[in-house]
């Protein structure tokens, strides 16, 4: 990712916060319209798993510039997804659905290059969580 990706995803992610608890649902109903087979793999109160949502999100979100301090946890959140029944195909879908609720949250806000941006931090991230959940290494960039 590029220094001005970095900026854009942070910037726009400051616009989604006011909105999380709306944007948090958006994008599980989505998810589980997309991809009904995740809806399993979740148990327990959807509200909590919403609130982890947001703040997993603020804390990538957060940590892009310093892409090497944020590493750690999301090995071992990559890790415990695997306990919960996570695939590596799974990945896809919740991309998908992550960039279809920030379209939506904001708005004319969404420009080609923001999609862009957020793409390329979705499969930074999620490329080194499936590395470290399944053994295939890929680097973050």
């Amino acid at each position: 990712m590029t220094p001005d990706q970095v900026k854009m995803v942070q910037d726009s992610f400051a616009k989604v916060v006011p909105i999380a608890d709306q944007a948090a649902l958006m994008f599980y109903d989505r998810l589980f319209e997309t991809a009904p087979e995740t809806k399993a793999l979740f148990h327990g109160e959807m509200a909590e798993q919403r609130r982890k949502l947001i703040a997993a999100l603020a804390a990538v979100v957060g940590g892009l510039r310093d892409i090497e301090t944020i590493l750690p946890t999301a090995s071992a959140l990559a890790k415990r997804h695997v306990d919960y029944g996570v695939k590596a195909e799974h990945y896809d879908s919740v991309g998908a659905a992550l960039l279809w609720t920030l379209e939506r949250g904001l708005g004319p806000a969404w420009t080609g290059e923001l999609a862009q941006a957020w793409s390329a931090a979705y499969r930074t991230l999620s490329g080194y969580m499936i590395g470290e959940a399944y053994g295939h290494p890929q680097a973050a960039e």
